[in-house]
This record gives C-alpha cells, sequence and structure tokens, in this order.
C-alpha cells in the first residue's frame, strides 16, 4: 500500500488546464504542461490497494492500478511503466481520452472524491516516454504467418502491436491518408497532440508492423484478393455510419456529420490546409449531440472563432451526484463540464430538432426546436415551447449506427450482421468466414477507446491460437462482455 493514511490526509487534485482566453487561440493540449509531476506522487497516495479492487471491473483492460498507483508514489517509474504496459499498449491515449470508468468504480469514490486514476496514468507514460524507457519490442523469431488488419483505430492497433510482437508479420491498411482512424481525425488536437499517435507508429514500425495508408479495403482493394493473401484478417473497421436527423431542410449546406466537420480541422493542424473548408469563424454554431463528440464540435467551433455555440440534447441535463438506480460501481450518468465547455457557449436540455430553415441561396440560418419531455416511457414534444436560433453551421454529433458496408467489404467477405448492424462474432472474435476476425467497434459498436484497446488485444489471441493451435497472448474480454452499468 502507497501511504496508508493517504486517502485520508490528501485530498483529490486533478490537472491544472490553462487559462480559457490562452488556450482557445491555440490548439495545443488544454492542460499545463509539467503541471501533475509535482502533485502525481500524493495523488496516487490516495489508493487504499483495497482487498478487492473494483477499479479493475471498471476497467475493461483489466490495468493493475493499485500497483503501479503504488510505484508512483514510490517514484519507481520504471516499474510504474513496466505495469502501466502490461495490460495496455497505449497508455498515453486511454489517459487523456478515457472517460475513466475506473475512477467511478474506485472504492474511495463510495464517500469520498475517487483516486485520479487517469492523470496517475498519464503522469507515468509521460515520464516514460521523455525518459526513453519506451523501446520496441520486437519479436525473437518470425511465425511465418501473414495477417491483415483493416483499420488503424486503437482497436487495429492494439490487434497489430500484439501479433507483431508474437512472430507474426502484421500489414495495418487505412482509408485515410495517415494512421490512427477516430485518433487521428476524430479527437481534436486541443484533446490529444498528435504527436503522441506518431510515436507509437513508429515503435510499432522498429518492431515490425507494416503500414499502408490510403487504401480502402473493398473499393481500392477487394475484400476477397486481401483475404488471399494473409493466413488471417482482422476487420478493425470501427462503427462509422453517422446517425442521421432526417428532418425538412437537412439538405441545407451548412448542415454537416461531425465526422465531416473534424477531420478538416485536424488536416489544418497536420498542415494539409491553411484554413479549413469547413470553418465556423463568425458564425452561429449548433451542436445537435450532448456526448464526447459534441463537445469536441463545440472546442472547435470556439477556436474557429465563432460567433456563437449552442449545444442541443435530447435528453433531460444529468444530475451532478449519482442516482439511486445508477449505485457505486457503475459507471454514472452526470453532469459534465469538459475543457470546451468552459470555454463558453450554452448548453440546452430536453430539446428536439424540429426543422432547418435556409435563406434563398440554400444556406441553413436557423434551426427551429421544440421542448420535449418523457411521458409513460415516451419522449413527447410539448406544445407552446416551439422557437428557433440562429444556425449558419450546424454539426450533427449523435453517434453511430454500426460499420461501413457501403465500401463493399462485408458483402465482398460475406460476412454476417448483427441485429444491431455490427459485425457478428462468436466467443473467440470469429466471423463466419473461416480466419477473418473482427476487434473494436465494428463488431461491439460504437463504444470507448479502452474497450476497443481491450477488443484489439482480446482478437490478437485468438487470431494467434487460429494460426498457431495455442497462444500466451493475454485475453482481458470476451465479445459479449459489457459496460458495469445498472
Amino acid at each position: 500500500m502507497a501511504d496508508p493514511k493517504g486517502f485520508l490526509t490528501t485530498g483529490r487534485e486533478v490537472a491544472p488546464t490553462r487559462p480559457v482566453e490562452t488556450r482557445v487561440k491555440d490548439w495545443n493540449e488544454v492542460y499545463v504542461p509539467g503541471s501533475l509531476l509535482p502533485i502525481i506522487g500524493k495523488q496516487a497516495g490516495r489508493c487504499m490497494d483495497c482487498g478487492i479492487p473494483f477499479c479493475h471491473n471498471g476497467c475493461p483492460l483489466g490495468n493493475l492500478i493499485p500497483e503501479w498507483n503504488d510505484y508512483a508514489y514510490r517514484e519507481d517509474w520504471a516499474a510504474a511503466s513496466e505495469r502501466l504496459h502490461a495490460t495496455n499498449n497505449f497508455p498515453e491515449f486511454t489517459g487523456r481520452l478515457c472517460p475513466a470508468p475506473c475512477e467511478a468504480a474506485c472504492v474511495l469514490g463510495i464517500n469520498q472524491p475517487p483516486v485520479t486514476i487517469k492523470n496517475v496514468e498519464v503522469s507515468i507514460i509521460d515520464r516514460a516516454w521523455d525518459a526513453g524507457g519506451v523501446r520496441p519490442q520486437a519479436p525473437e523469431r518470425l511465425s511465418g504467418r501473414t495477417v491483415a488488419v483493416i483499420g488503424s483505430g486503437p482497436a487495429g492497433l492494439a490487434a497489430a502491436q500484439q501479433l507483431t510482437r508474437a512472430g507474426h508479420t502484421v500489414v495495418v491498411y487505412e482509408r485515410a491518408d495517415r494512421i490512427g482512424g477516430l485518433l487521428r481525425y476524430g479527437i481534436p488536437e486541443f484533446k490529444m497532440e498528435k504527436r503522441h499517435i506518431n510515436r507509437r507508429i513508429e515503435q510499432m514500425r522498429a518492431e515490425g508492423t507494416k503500414f499502408r495508408t490510403g487504401i480502402e479495403i473493398g473499393r481500392d482493394l477487394t475484400a476477397t484478393d486481401l483475404r488471399k493473401r494473409f493466413d488471417a484478417v482482422v476487420v478493425a473497421a470501427g462503427a462509422t455510419t453517422s446517425r442521421d436527423l432526417p428532418v425538412p431542410g437537412r439538405e441545407l449546406r451548412g448542415v454537416y456529420q461531425a465526422m465531416e466537420y473534424l477531420p478538416l480541422a485536424n488536416k489544418v493542424q497536420e498542415g494539409d490546409y491553411v484554413t479549413t473548408p469547413l470553418s465556423a469563424e463568425g458564425k452561429h454554431v449548433v451542436v445537435i449531440g450532448g456526448g464526447d463528440t459534441g463537445a469536441d464540435c463545440v472546442g472547435t467551433a470556439h477556436r474557429q472563432g465563432a460567433a456563437s455555440v449552442t449545444q442541443l440534447e435530447i435528453m433531460p441535463r444529468p444530475g451532478e451526484e449519482r442516482n439511486a438506480n445508477q449505485p457505486w460501481p457503475t459507471f454514472p450518468m452526470l453532469y459534465k463540464v469538459t475543457s470546451a465547455h468552459e470555454e463558453g457557449g450554452e448548453r440546452v436540455y430536453s430539446v428536439s430538432t424540429t426543422h432547418f430553415e435556409g435563406d434563398e441561396d440554400g444556406n441553413v440560418q436557423f434551426l427551429h426546436l421544440v421542448e420535449v419531455e418523457f411521458t409513460d416511457g415516451k419522449l413527447v414534444q410539448k406544445p407552446g415551447t416551439e422557437r428557433k436560433i440562429p444556425a449558419q453551421l450546424v454539426t450533427l454529433a449523435m453517434g453511430f449506427t454500426g460499420t461501413d458496408t457501403a465500401n463493399g467489404l462485408v458483402a465482398q467477405l460475406g460476412l454476417e450482421l448483427d441485429e444491431r448492424g455490427n459485425i457478428a462474432r462468436d466467443a473467440d472474435f470469429a466471423t463466419n468466414v473461416d480466419g477473418v476476425f473482427v476487434a473494436g467497434d465494428a463488431g461491439r459498436g460504437q463504444s470507448l477507446i479502452v474497450w476497443a484497446i481491450a477488443e484489439g488485444r482480446s482478437a490478437a489471441r485468438a487470431v494467434d491460437r487460429h494460426l498457431t493451435g495455442a497462444s500466451s497472448l493475454p485475453a482481458p474480454i470476451r465479445p459479449t462482455d459489457r459496460s458495469l452499468t445498472v
């Protein structure tokens, strides 16, 4: 145990953010660089080293949280990094982007603020990188077997790294021009600078993983040809079919999916554009959807100089404390103020968009909405609450409905889908086609980055066993496992 009295003597302290007026003028990460190390030892010391650490249950990776908390408290950073990497290929991603179900399940969180697990995690890995402690782990020998991984998001990258280290020759195919999937083009720079992805890719290249960008399987290369070239295929293409809003005026210019808007802003940071073709500068921006992707749109609009930003959510505003029907250690639905919300804008709950209004040139100018409420379990409109708000740029951030079937990948391989539009798989992550496996959102549906990495690691074990008859790779989850909720 790190500090036997730490949870009694030390209060929770999180990473400080840079002043709003400063950070909205750039695209750097919002946190004050280097601010965690002076406080993180005491924060790690708040961990109680529980006899039954429920943080393990909250985290699908089964991260060894009490162990690396103890090492961080004792400033044994090398040992902390080793324990961190034992279960997580990319802790610098999860430490920045994961909503931390582990903290929701922290035993200390029953009656006190939980341990700052994410902050400890990111401190350990950032220090490991700075100290040169993250090195390539090339296999001692090659198996002679080949694996294609379709998609380079967290699930695909985790599967690829595990299989490469097991000795297989792995090629990752990505339809975008850069590796990273939604990590690259869906997550704004102010949430995670892309240098973190770049150095992981270089580590993986040094280990032997090969990358092919700008190749969409199903269009640029048929899935059947790919299957013939490789001994096994892992489909980790994500759940990229965005949920649409079929209301009058949807066709107006200025109404876009979030994943049409966000990637262009990221391409500016990559140097592909001087300015984005879809800028919020000087416009009244409305973001439909109250989740993390919606918050990403809010923060992006602030940095582009929007005249106003309004975020709409059809559900009621969550409470700031756990409801009785969301007891510990489940992940509660709480009112969350992200760094983007700190920067301004208005959040409107319990409203539904009825239609868009445009000008004579076909550009959106107003959004018409109505208040809604749940009655007998159904969402109904409240008469007399209709109104309109200015909207010259609208982004739809309402989630995703399943994997992409338009590019031919699913049909060409003959893959079966489940009732939710995801690629069906058995208990070993295997599809109905021999030698073809599925990992991440393509099989699970829209989920969290930590679940994607866990899926990639587990699918890698299944592939390794399929190719060699046995595997020593870890498998933290099963395809049927779900988040710890009620």
